[in-house]
């Protein structure tokens, strides 16, 4: 059965089974039929975090794992279709090197720790970025996740590691001009967004309805730059080790609430037309 027709079918004790009444009752009022497809989260905060409680900054990426957990498993029993974390930027390697080591430590005993609850769960891991430029150990940590949950089609797991929006936009445009030179075309070569879009690293994706950014920065920190035109901008003042699955339920609320508009006009103007029509119907 398909992740959203399941989740349509369940109830809520099923579907989120150690959920409080707080939590439940934020599911009670969501509606199942208009779930963001694609959820992107920028977790920002694990330091402050530690700081607030004058522990180590790495204490704060620790605490942050439990709230990676609990978003990933409660999106995937919620039937959304797609979340992508930004999990380590292209600009981190600028932080100290225990800590960037330490990180990497941490992603591997997560992978080791939760690729089970991952298969139980029918979740397709995926990474995107310069994975070539991570640890060897590392790196076929992640790859032997991605062969191993391959088949699985649940909720797709996209986390985004040694990534740079910039720079996805600029190795999509250069694998769009080699092809053309290597097929004799690039005399002729044409880009449009379609063709942008087929060689981004998210491609078969839809694009994300929804983007959460905890810690209250304001700022989309070259993640997805293409992607998220027209995502939806949840922020937060939780920080990321704080951010539950109350937190979630809340910015999805919020997303449902808004008017979706593309850049064309929303549901207030049809509603405008109707009176503007009534009026002049009663002026004859």
């Amino acid at each position: 059965m398909p992740v959203l027709l399941r989740f349509l079918s369940v109830k809520t004790s099923d579907l989120l089974p150690s959920a409080t009444k707080t939590e439940a009752a934020l599911v009670e009022q969501l509606d199942r039929k208009r779930l963001p497809r694609h959820v992107a989260v920028i977790m920002d905060g694990n330091g402050r975090w530690a700081q607030r409680r004058h522990l180590p900054r790495i204490a704060g990426h620790r605490a942050g794992v439990d709230a990676a957990r609990e978003t990933i498993e409660s999106c995937a029993r919620l039937g959304i279709g797609a979340l992508t974390l930004y999990a380590f930027s292209a600009e981190n390697w600028k932080r100290p090197r225990t800590e960037v080591d330490t990180l990497w430590r941490l992603l591997r005993i997560y992978l080791r720790k939760e690729l089970p609850e991952i298969m139980r769960n029918d979740i397709q891991f995926s990474c995107m970025g310069h994975l070539e430029a991570l640890p060897g150990q590392v790196r076929e940590e992640l790859e032997s996740a991605m062969v191993s949950t391959a088949r699985n089609r649940g909720m797709r797991l996209n986390v985004a590691i040694n990534y740079s929006g910039r720079k996805e936009l600029v190795d999509a445009l250069n694998a769009i001009v080699e092809d053309a030179r290597i097929e004799g075309r690039l005399a002729d070569l044409r880009i449009t967004e379609e063709t942008i879009a087929s060689r981004l690293y998210t491609a078969g994706l839809p694009d994300p309805d929804l983007l959460i950014r905890t810690s209250g920065e304001k700022r989309i920190s070259n993640f997805l730059l293409w992607q998220i035109a027209y995502s939806e901008i949840y922020i937060t003042d939780t920080l990321w080790p704080d951010f539950r699955r109350t937190d979630l339920l809340e910015a999805i609320l919020d997303y449902q609430k808004r008017d979706r508009r593309f850049g064309g006009l929303g549901s207030s103007t049809e509603r405008d037309d109707e009176w503007i029509a009534a009026v002049g119907a009663t002026n004859r």
